[in-house]
């Protein structure tokens, strides 16, 4: 059965009586190209431990199954397990996993089911929830390398440098845990349904260590959200306003001594800087002495 197949694919939902859910931004490929080259840019071979996070009716999951040494599938949907054990069920290295990826811990998972083979991930994100699970990936800490399609605009405030529109706070924490890599796009005719917006397969590869160092990086964190949170206010309203337990002396007392202008706004700031400025409020304190 060809499940890139827009014909073959409709019999195929059409006899197990599947209905498109709008809530969970289905959207499955139709092209396929796509899968393939998703699974080849993962570098999966028979060490790996792949998981997928909806694998829709597992396209994208039987390229992996053919490569990869076990794949783990985690599926929200119910109304599609008669369609995954029709499409999937010749692959004895593949095990679907029925529940809300957001709220598993990947950490026991990847230890309970990988067999010692190397765990990445590799998946067709749905776009509700791609933030979340970026951040869950990412803060499991057992992840190799994260290839995922995404939202374009999510990949390109993923890739964003400072001082341009699509620099953020999330991009900040992204790239301070990880090297990002954009590799292709993929338009919205390979998809059924066909979605507004084009895809984008990143790759993220989590650091042995950070860009450079900091002595809380819990307080960074907090640093780049406060500085993010109110984007036309210059950093010292920003901060003053936004970061609980330092007042506004402080804060313009770390400014100063992180030689950062008062006057320049959170996107102007590189991930040193952030850095820079967190140190300076961990050594002068609340009080900015």
């Amino acid at each position: 059965m060809n499940l890139t197949s827009p014909s073959e694919l409709k019999l195929l939902l059409e006899w197990h009586g599947f209905r498109f859910s709008k809530a969970l931004g289905q959207n499955f490929l139709i092209d396929p190209s796509v899968p393939r080259r998703i699974a080849e840019a993962s570098g999966v071979d028979e060490n790996a431990f792949a998981l997928e996070v909806g694998p829709g009716v597992g396209c994208l999951t039987g390229e992996l199954a053919r490569r990869a040494g076990k794949v783990a599938a985690i599926e929200l949907d119910g109304s599609l397990r008669g369609v995954l054990t029709e499409t999937l069920g010749g692959f004895e290295n593949v095990e679907i996993i029925w529940g809300d990826a957001a709220k598993l811990d990947l950490a026991a998972l990847v230890r309970e089911r990988s067999g010692g083979l190397e765990p990445v991930v590799c998946a067709n994100l749905p776009y509700s929830v791609t933030t979340p699970l970026l951040a869950a990936f990412i803060e499991a800490g057992c992840f190799r390398r994260i290839t995922v399609m995404i939202q374009r605009e999510v990949a390109q405030r993923l890739a964003a440098r400072p001082g341009t529109k699509d620099y953020g706070a999330f991009g900040v924490f992204v790239n301070w845990r990880c090297e990002v890599k954009r590799l292709f796009d993929v338009p919205p005719e390979c998809f059924m349904p066909r979605p507004k917006v084009t895809s984008s397969v990143v790759e993220l590869t989590p650091r042995a260590e950070p860009p450079c160092a900091v002595k809380d990086e819990a307080l960074m964190r907090r640093c780049v959200r406060a500085a993010f949170s109110q984007r036309r206010k210059t950093l010292a309203n920003a901060l003053t306003n936004g970061l609980g337990g330092f007042g506004r002396d402080a804060v313009l007392a770390a400014l100063a001594a992180a030689g950062i202008d008062p006057g320049a706004r959170g996107e102007t700031l590189d991930i040193p800087a952030f850095a820079r400025l967190s140190d300076a409020l961990t050594d002068l304190g609340p009080d900015g002495r």
